[in-house]
């Protein structure tokens, strides 16, 4: 910490904080990997903005009811304060340095901000191994490479955890007897890599991708370099692609139970797909929601035998086999509105619910690598065995690759073979 952030109790908070002039304050708490992301940004902006701004940091857990009582229930959470007044965002989790900048400038005047900005210097970083992604498949990457002693930096624009984090249970990965809450499994694999020395970038904006010259640029400042770069950024949600689903995303129409199923308690929903994800989570939003109607464009469900059965079993779920959304619709805060067709009458109908969950499978995410792999007729990345790609010294693991089957042993196994590969290459270079 910088000698430019102090760190405060309660009892000091009226003092320092609502009688200051310009204030940031970050409420943290210990065995916090979103608070450790955000402290190596938090001492580099105090040191950019620190004789304008305050810089103060509360430890949560030790002031629980001053956090309480200024709505902080999550660490890290940070607060902007101008003359004692609350100002700005309230920034949460995986705090990005461009989040920050855009508060603390709204703090300043306009020469005030270019004169800091122009005080920023461009950071460059060497190593021998970048993992883009922070999933299961770039996690073990990581800690198998860091294990066999090689200088690694994992990049991830979220927390490290992918896709898996927010799975809210996983029940066969191997070695434990129970299911598990899948941010647990998330975090122990990323406090495993942590423990081995993986170096992480972390919630991160990525500026640029040059594969060719193994480069990475995070955040417009730092400029990480590599020998090689294994690539695992996952995949995500594929859109439907119909009218209203851009527009209503995040705002009646969500791809994440674990994240919004709690917001629709005995409340009616729409589950749209019937492959495991969906029939998966249609049953945990069961758990909250009153209702939960299926749309499934196909006769039967695809998902496994098991799922099934216990969806058939529920009586909170309504199926509607063979049909397909057209049109999503949006009515006052609470209230969407579904436009299915009939596949076999062709008949249009309309569903009018609380909120839609969208689960039919997923894209492969090549953000800022557009054109630059070889890809199979889905849009996967094409491996060889050892997961080397096309190009020279990039290597793709996980969800991207084109492969047979997505799951997380598979992811695990992927990162594996690049690791061991690479840090081989590495040794005989």
């Amino acid at each position: 910490m910088t000698d430019r952030i102090i760190e405060i109790n309660a009892d000091k908070f009226d003092e320092e904080v609502l009688k200051g002039d310009k204030v940031v304050v970050d409420f943290y708490s210990t065995e916090c990997p979103p608070c450790e992301a955000l402290a190596t940004k938090y001492d580099a902006l105090s040191e950019l903005y620190g004789n304008d701004i305050k810089f103060v940091k509360i430890f949560r857990q030790g002031n629980k009811e001053l956090a309480t009582s200024l709505g902080v229930t999550g660490s890290p959470t940070v607060l902007f304060y101008e003359k004692g007044e609350r100002t700005g965002d309230t920034l949460s989790g995986g705090v990005k340095r461009s989040d920050m900048m855009r508060n603390l400038d709204a703090l300043l005047d306009e020469p005030k901000v270019k004169e800091i900005h122009g005080k920023i210097k461009p950071v460059e970083t060497e190593c021998e191994v970048i993992v883009l992604g922070g999933g299961p498949a770039g996690l073990t990457a990581g800690l198998y490479l860091a294990q066999a002693h090689n200088d690694v930096i994992l990049v991830d624009t979220q927390m490290p955890g992918g896709y898996v984090a927010t799975t809210h249970q996983v029940s066969n990965y191997p070695g434990f007897i129970d299911p598990q809450p899948g941010f647990m499994l998330s975090h122990y694999m990323s406090e495993q890599a942590t423990a081995a020395g993986v170096k992480y970038r972390a919630a991160v904006e990525i500026t640029s991708i040059d594969l060719e010259k193994k480069e990475v640029v995070v955040d417009n400042v730092e400029t990480l370099r590599a020998k090689k770069i294994i690539v695992s950024t996952g995949s995500n949600p594929r859109p439907l692609g119909i009218p209203g689903e851009i527009e209503f995303r995040g705002d009646g129409i969500s791809y994440c139970a674990t994240c919004d199923a709690k917001y629709f308690d005995d409340k009616e929903v729409v589950v749209i797909g019937g492959g495991n994800s969906a029939i998966e989570e249609a049953l945990f939003i069961t758990k909250f929601a009153k209702k939960v109607k299926i749309i499934h464009q196909f006769a039967e469900l695809q998902a496994n035998k098991e799922a099934q059965e216990k969806a058939f079993a529920n009586d909170k779920i309504e199926f509607y086999l063979e049909h397909e959304p057209r049109e999503f619709k949006k009515h006052g805060t609470m209230d969407m509105e579904v436009v299915v067709e009939d596949l076999k009458t062709k008949e249009m109908k309309s569903i009018r619910t609380n909120g839609i969950f969208v689960f039919v499978g997923f894209q492969a995410n090549l953000d800022g690598m557009e054109g630059q792999f070889e890809l199979d007729n889905w849009g996967y990345v094409k491996t060889d065995d050892f997961m080397k790609t096309n190009k020279k010294d990039i290597f793709a693991v996980g969800d991207l690759r084109s492969k047979a089957y997505r799951q997380i042993t598979t992811a695990v196994a992927d990162g594996t073979i690049a690791a061991i590969t690479a840090s081989r290459e590495l040794d005989s270079e």
